[in-house]
């Protein structure tokens, strides 16, 4: 077999669906409302608690709410064509296995590798800012965390590690090593505490906005010190870039398709509840909050309950310190439960080790990748400050959402007869806008992103070419 046929060999839609009865490695636990929480968990946290308020103060101002009906519109259109997929090919993988049935195997591989990154990446990043909503309640209560404990180098002076961060993703990672609906349902109960805090803040914010806060709703352009551009509708782009992480996460619970009592209904369900719901709440959030404070007071580690302050409203700033504590966590959990996922059907398909798709004997979860990453992200974590990691973790998920949509329009010509639970409406429209949409986004991305991207995949060529191309699973059938 030739380079080039080996790695465009893919599985076939027909051979996944197959494979769907006979899978044992999960035990099938989750209803249509345990993954919409999944869903809402993984999309709801550090862009209502933190990037809300700092993206306005930084970017766009009051008129943050624009950026993320931007990064909502891509997403949109990508939650569509992840829910026809969700519904077609329901199995552990997500975006990955999704490219393997239509793009080859080299191209699965690199989104896979990809994503396995961004996953870990975004567990740091809502950890660190977990961190500071904690720190923030905890000295409402007079207690204090020794300097060196209190963030990372470059953080504050003193300042070396937080240790807080660290301990909380090793916290999730061990609660997903037990079974999966243990932690499924603690998901949802954090769940509920956070969609409860966001309620809160409209409800009670929507009676203290003052309008002369919107004003101007798109702040002028300014260029600082360094050269660099702030606020005008240039503004609005770069903030939508950046808080577009904060508007997906829906596709994590596609992850758990294996461990769905039924996956074909209730996938593409889950898939559009959840971000839909989140939507709302994003869009109400990021009005109240720019009404109730001037926008140039939200770059702040804590901005929504730090507004609240403001208001002498401090019991609020409280509850919702607390709230965001416990709520932060089912993101956590979302994309940890995601990345390790996706480690695992690398390592189910041959291109990872064998060792990584070990499923714990009496628990059925994949311990050691979750393990593994839970390590990993601890160490990102408390060695990294919040903004120089939130800027690595859009580029992989665009990208996905590129082959997601990609691949809906391919499938759709190649197999226009497939049986589709989910239909993506205004085919190819739908498919073309989240493309583009992603396109312009990754356009708006800082240099740095791209280089991490650039090493992250040339180190993913080398592993797969390495390793992956001899020991796909493929290699034997083929």
């Amino acid at each position: 077999m030739s380079l080039l046929a080996r790695v465009l060999r893919h599985k076939s839609v027909e051979q996944l669906q197959a494979e769907i009865g006979s899978r044992r490695d999960f035990r099938r636990v989750l209803g249509v409302w345990q993954l919409t929480a999944i869903g809402i968990g993984g999309i709801i946290g550090v862009g209502v608690f933190v990037l809300a308020g700092q993206q306005a103060a930084l970017n766009a101002g009051p008129a943050v709410a624009l950026s993320f009906i931007i990064a909502g519109i891509a997403s949109a259109a990508a939650a569509l064509c992840y829910a026809e997929f969700a519904g077609l090919i329901p199995v552990t993988g997500s975006a990955y296995t999704y490219s393997y049935a239509t793009l080859g195997e080299l191209v699965a591989w690199l989104i896979g590798w990809d994503l396995l990154l961004e996953y870990a990446l975004i567990v740091a990043v809502v950890a660190i800012g977990w961190s500071g909503y904690v720190q923030s309640a905890l000295e409402s209560a007079g207690i204090a965390l020794p300097v060196w404990a209190q963030g990372a180098i470059g953080t504050g002076e003193g300042h070396v590690f937080d240790i807080v961060a660290a301990g909380i993703t090793l916290a999730v990672s061990a609660l997903l090593i037990f079974r999966t609906e243990w932690g499924a349902r603690f998901n949802t109960f954090v769940v509920a505490i956070k969609v409860a805090a966001v309620l809160l803040v409209i409800g009670v914010g929507v009676f203290y906005i003052n309008p002369a806060n919107w004003h101007p709703f798109v702040p002028a352009r300014v260029v600082d010190a360094n050269g660099v551009g702030h606020f005008g509708w240039n503004g609005i782009a770069t903030a939508a870039a950046v808080v577009f992480f904060a508007v997906f996460g829906y596709d994590t619970l596609t992850t758990a398709a294996e461990e769905s009592k039924n996956p074909q209904r209730d996938l593409p369900r889950a898939v559009l509840l959840s971000l839909a719901i989140s939507m709302v709440m994003y869009l109400a959030v990021s009005f109240v909050l720019t009404g109730i404070a001037h926008y140039s007071t939200l770059n702040t580690k804590a901005p929504v309950a730090d507004a609240f302050k403001g208001l002498g409203l401090e019991w609020i700033a409280v509850t919702i310190s607390v709230s965001a504590v416990f709520g932060l966590v089912s993101v956590l959990f979302a994309f940890m439960l995601g990345a390790s996922r996706i480690g695992f059907a690398l390592s189910r398909d041959g291109l990872l080790p064998g060792w990584f798709s070990k499923v714990h004997p009496r628990y059925g979860t994949p311990h050691r990748t979750t393990a593994a990453l839970g390590v990993f992200t601890a160490l990102v974590a408390g060695l990294f400050p919040l903004d120089e990691v939130a800027k690595l973790v859009n580029i992989g998920v665009l990208s996905a959402f590129i082959v997601i949509c990609s691949s809906v329009l391919l499938l759709r010509i190649r197999k226009p007869e497939l049986h589709r639970a989910f239909r993506t409406p205004w085919v190819p429209l739908i498919p073309v806008v989240g493309i583009l949409f992603s396109m312009w986004l990754l356009s708006e991305l800082a240099a740095i992103t791209w280089m991490v991207f650039v090493v992250w995949i040339s180190l993913g060529l080398i592993v797969y070419f390495a390793y992956g191309i001899r020991h796909s699973k493929l290699a034997d059938t083929r």
